[in-house]
C-alpha cells in the first residue's frame, strides 16, 4: 500500500520524502517484530504440542501404567512445574503453582507434597532431554542463529556440583574425597554449548568417576557437519579429535606446548602456523578401535597466539586451509569458548542447579536437565531481542547485551502460562516478555579481566532449610 501511494502520490519535497522514509521504517521495524514474536510463539506451541501428546506421555513414563488415571498432577503438569526454576520447598512451590495455573489470588494448597514425590517417581528424566533436543533443533532450523563463518560454534566443557549427602545418590554418583571433612558426594556435569547464541545443545550429569573426555565423546554422538568444537587444553585426544572428524565436523582446541613432541617441535621452530600429519599415540589406540575409528594419520594445523600477558598459547585445529581462515582469525575465535565458563556461573549461582528437591537420583537427573532445558528457552528468547537492543543502544559507548540474570527471573512462573497458554495468550507475553528482555541491558566492556579466586566459600543448598521465596 505504501508503495502504490508513492507511485500515484510523488513526493518531491524532501522534507515530505524524509518523514515518509522514516514511515516507512517504523512500519518495516513493527513488521520484523511482529515476525519474530510470531516465531517465538510458534516454538512454544511446537513445545505444547510435544508435552501434551499422548506419545510422550507414552515415552517418557516409568511404567505402562503410569499417569493413566485423572489425577491432579499428569504428566504435562508436571513438567510445567520442574520448568519453573524451583529453589525452595515443596509445598510453597506447589501451591504457588496451583495458584499461576488457577489464576486466584491466594496459594492455596490443592497438591500435597507427597503426592509429588510419588507422580515424580514416574516421570523419567529423559522427558527434559528430548524436549531440549526438539527445542534446540527448532530453533536452529527457525530462528537463524548467529554462526562463525558459516560454522556453528559449540564449545565443550565441565564442572562439577555437589549433591544431597542420602545413600542412594553417594552409591550412584560417588564422593569427592577432599583433603580436610568428610566425603562429599558429587557429580561431573558437562555440556555442548553454543557460545554464540548461548544455547545448549546438549548436557549431562553423570558419576564424577567417568572423565570429561567420555562425556564429551557422548556429547560428540550428536555433532553436524556444520558444527566446529571449541576445546580447552584438558581435551585434546587424537581418539577424540578422529571421533569429531568422523561425523564431518570440525574443531580448534587450545593444547598444552608440552603435549606431544611435535608441539614441542612447533615451539622451538618459532613459525606462526604449520600443517602437521598427527600419527596416533599408543594412548589412543584402543579407544579408536573401540568406537571403530581410523587409526590413520590426521592432518591438522597447528596456529601460535601471542597474548596480551605475555604468554603464548598454541592452538590445534582441522582447518588447514590458511587462505580461507587465515591465522588471525583463531585468537578470537578461541576466545568465543569464554561464554561457557560464564554459563556454568549461570547454573550455580543464578538457578542454583546444585539445589536438588529430591533425594533420589533420579531427582538429580530430572531437576538437572529440567533447569538446562528452562535456561534454554530464556536463551532463544534472549538471542532473540538481540536486534532490538543493538538499535536502540546503537548511539551509546559500548556496544550493550540483555542482562541474563534479570531474563531468568522474568521467566520464573511466566514460563508455566507460556507453556499451557493460548495462541492469543502466547503472543501477548512473548512481546511482552521481548520488549522486557531488551530493555533489561548491560554494556559489554572490553578487555576486562578478573583472576580466578579458588578459595572463596560457595554457598551450600541443604534439603531442610530452603527459602520460602
Amino acid at each position: 500500500m505504501l508503495y502504490f501511494i508513492c507511485f500515484v502520490n510523488p513526493v518531491k519535497s524532501t522534507h515530505q520524502r524524509r518523514i515518509l522514509c522514516l514511515i516507512h521504517l517504523k512500519i518495516l521495524s513493527k513488521l520484523a517484530r511482529d515476525l519474530l514474536s510470531k516465531t517465538c510463539a510458534n516454538l512454544i506451541e511446537f513445545i505444547q504440542k510435544i508435552i501434551f501428546s499422548q506419545d510422550f506421555i507414552a515415552r517418557n513414563r516409568c511404567q505402562t501404567s503410569d499417569f493413566t488415571r485423572n489425577r491432579k498432577l499428569p504428566l504435562p503438569a508436571l513438567i510445567l512445574y520442574f520448568c519453573n526454576l524451583i529453589k525452595s520447598s515443596y509445598q510453597p512451590e506447589l501451591n504457588k503453582f496451583w495458584k499461576i495455573l488457577s489464576g486466584t489470588v491466594v496459594a492455596q494448597n490443592v497438591v500435597s507434597k507427597a503426592a509429588l514425590c510419588k507422580a515424580r517417581k514416574k516421570l523419567k528424566s529423559e522427558a527434559f532431554v528430548e524436549l531440549n533436543t526438539k527445542t534446540v533443533k527448532y530453533f536452529n532450523e527457525h530462528a537463524n542463529p548467529l554462526t562463525w563463518n558459516g560454522f556453528i560454534l559449540k564449545a565443550v566443557d565441565g564442572s562439577t556440583v555437589k549433591l544431597p549427602n542420602y545413600p542412594e545418590i553417594v552409591e550412584h554418583f560417588g564422593v569427592w574425597n577432599p583433603r580436610l571433612g568428610n566425603p562429599l558426594p558429587m557429580a561431573r556435569i558437562s555440556q555442548l554449548f553454543d557460545p554464540l547464541n548461548g544455547v545448549t545443545h546438549h548436557a549431562l550429569i553423570a558419576p564424577k568417576s567417568i572423565g570429561e573426555r567420555e562425556l564429551a565423546a557422548r556429547h560428540f554422538q550428536h555433532l553436524e557437519d556444520s558444527d566446529l568444537v571449541l576445546l580447552d587444553r584438558g581435551y585434546p585426544a587424537f581418539w577424540l579429535f578422529s571421533l569429531i572428524l568422523f561425523h564431518k565436523a570440525n574443531f580448534c582446541s587450545r593444547i598444552s606446548c608440552k603435549k606431544w613432541k611435535i608441539i614441542r617441535q612447533f615451539m622451538k621452530s618459532g613459525h606462526r602456523e604449520q600443517v602437521i600429519m598427527l600419527d596416533i599415540p599408543a594412548t589412543s589406540i584402543a579407544a579408536c578401535r573401540k568406537l571403530q575409528l581410523d587409526t590413520l594419520p590426521i592432518r591438522l594445523r597447528l596456529v601460535r597466539v601471542e597474548l596480551d600477558s605475555g604468554e603464548t598459547e598454541v592452538l590445534v585445529t582441522s582447518l588447514t586451509d590458511t587462505e580461507k581462515y587465515p591465522h588471525h582469525l583463531f585468537a578470537e575465535l578461541y576466545h568465543d569458548r569464554w561464554p561457557i565458563e560464564e554459563d556454568y556461573k549461570v547454573m550455580k549461582c543464578r538457578i542454583e542447579v546444585e539445589n536438588f528437591s529430591g533425594k533420589s537420583p533420579l531427582s538429580v537427573y530430572q531437576d538437572f536437565h529440567a533447569a538446562v532445558f528452562s535456561k534454554n528457552i530464556t536463551a532463544i528468547l534472549v538471542a532473540s531481542a538481540r536486534e532490538r537492543v543493538a538499535k536502540a543502544t546503537a548511539s551509546r559507548t559500548f556496544a550493550y547485551k540483555s542482562n541474563f540474570t534479570q531474563a531468568l527471573s522474568t521467566m520464573r512462573d511466566t514460563i508455566v502460562v507460556l507453556l499451557q497458554g493460548s495462541r492469543k495468550t502466547i503472543l501477548k507475553i512473548i512481546s511482552d516478555l521481548l520488549e522486557t528482555i531488551a530493555k533489561a541491558v548491560e554494556p559489554v566492556r572490553p578487555g576486562r579481566k578478573y583472576p580466578r579466586n579458588h578459595k572463596r566459600a560457595q554457598r551450600k543448598c541443604c534439603l531442610n532449610y530452603k527459602p520460602t521465596l
